[in-house]
């Protein structure tokens, strides 16, 4: 009796445990109850058989109609267990048909048990299915590991030159680009006075520069902390100028063409970054950035200028560089912000930056013929920078970005003094930008930048391929 008892027991505490892929435990009891009521009767028979004397006593009656009711109990649970057990075996086969295991199987070769005792084709269920698994299964194993939040920005196609993410700590990426840039310029001097306003006494000096700029750039970004990366840019540059002229009363009725080029190092830079907050749907990320440019290229103070006397006294010469720079010649600071927004199906981003170029002192230019001639302290007009954009995801591999850039230079002054012909110049350029995906390390950015002012080189193509190591 006390053995059945306990298998009831057992049977009632794992039967309600696993009423979903378990009904072998349903049989299981079963089969441990009928046995121990066979057992009963056993004992039972045999103790009637040892004592067939005392058969009609009361005791043994009463025993005997105690046992039989006992008995009558038992079989009713049986029966009640035989029905549940039933009915799970239903419910069981409908909730397989209900998940399509039984077509997955087909699919599969049917055979899902050759796989082990792991071996599951179940379909991600829903949160409905989920719930409703949970109240009536124990809790399953889970298997493997969820991925980790990612904390990084999202990324975009990127067409300003600040990246859109952050480079994960103790990564390394090495991104080879390729610029190309073309600008057209014209200018009329008008030198002498009028006497009328038909009639000009001295010089009209039409001129239109024509500049092509082709520049090789290694850049590598090691990320020092998953909030923090440096990145170091090393250009090479190779540029070169047509500049056509036509002199009016100089005795020329042709037009004049000075060509000038120049290749080598650019300015190096260095940029530090660091991620001021975790952002995330909704939630802008905002990225703090300085920047360090050098005047490792030649600067426009190095190379020799035409201008034996044209500079100077008279009207002679062109007044054009020989050879052209491939740097700036000033050191630059520029701190910055670069911010991204997510919004599906989009992310929002811009930029926006100060350039403070560091004045040179005591310099000197070099003239054809001439020497050099002492220019004094030399400082360059300042920049403010700001952009905006936005980009889209086309599918897993491909983006697409559109965004604006707006430039301010300020004039450059010489010895304290405004620089004659100095003014401030604005810079807008449209920028396309594409990016392919193709693989977790590699990834192909274009940029397309058509410049919307005067000053603005007309059409600016930007091909990177950032590489993580």
């Amino acid at each position: 009796m006390l053995h059945g008892d306990n298998t009831m027991k057992k049977m009632d505490r794992y039967g309600k445990r696993n009423a979903i892929g378990r009904p072998w435990l349903w049989v299981t009891g079963c089969v441990g109850l009928m046995a121990s009521c066979g057992g009963v009767v056993a004992q039972d028979a045999s103790a009637a058989a040892t004592d067939t004397s005392a058969a009609s006593s009361p005791a043994i009656k009463q025993r005997l109609l105690e046992q039989g009711q006992r008995i009558e109990a038992m079989r009713s649970q049986i029966d009640a267990l035989q029905r549940q057990l039933t009915q799970q075996e239903a419910d069981y086969k409908a909730l397989r048909h209900a998940v399509g295991m039984d077509v997955l199987n087909q699919q599969r070769g049917g055979n899902i048990a050759a796989g082990g005792a792991g071996a599951n084709a179940l379909p991600m269920p829903s949160a409905d299915m989920q719930a409703a698994q949970q109240s009536q299964s124990s809790p399953a194993t889970p298997v493997g590991q969820a991925p980790a939040e990612n904390s990084r920005p999202p990324e975009v196609a990127p067409i300003f030159q600040q990246p859109g993410v952050l480079t994960p700590k103790h990564k390394i990426v090495v991104e080879p680009t390729y610029q190309f840039g073309y600008s057209t310029a014209d200018r009329v001097a008008l030198v002498g006075y009028t006497i009328i306003p038909a009639i000009l006494i001295g010089l009209i000096d039409v001129r239109e520069v024509r500049s092509t700029t082709q520049t090789a750039i290694l850049t590598a970004r090691y990320g020092l902390t998953n909030r923090m990366e440096l990145e170091v840019r090393v250009p090479y540059v190779d540029t070169h100028t047509d500049t056509v002229s036509r002199e009016v009363l100089t005795g020329s009725a042709e037009d004049n063409v000075f060509g000038s080029s120049g290749k080598g190092l650019g300015d190096i830079e260095a940029t530090l970054r660091y991620q001021l907050n975790n952002g995330g749907a909704d939630n802008a990320y905002y990225i703090g950035w300085f920047r360090f440019k050098s005047h490792t290229g030649t600067d426009p103070f190095q190379v020799t200028t035409d201008c034996v006397t044209r500079c100077v006294e008279n009207l002679t010469g062109t007044g054009l560089p020989i050879q052209q720079p491939t740097g700036t010649g000033f050191y630059t600071l520029q701190p910055g912000m670069t911010w991204l927004l997510p919004s599906d199906p989009v992310v929002f981003f811009g930029n926006f930056s100060y350039l403070y170029n560091v004045e040179r002192h005591n310099v000197y230019e070099h003239i054809l013929l001439g020497g050099t001639q002492y220019l004094g302290n030399v400082k360059m007009g300042n920049e403010g920078d700001i952009s905006i954009g936005m980009g889209m995801a086309l599918n897993d591999k491909a983006s697409l970005s559109i965004g604006y850039d707006q430039t301010y230079l300020g004039p450059t002054s010489e010895s304290g003094q405004k620089l004659p012909g100095s003014t401030k110049v604005w810079l807008g350029s449209l920028l396309i930008g594409g990016s392919y995906r193709f693989n977790d390390k590699r990834t192909l950015n274009f940029t397309l930048g058509v410049g919307v002012t005067r000053d603005t080189p007309d059409a600016t193509v930007i091909v990177r391929m950032p590489m993580m190591f």
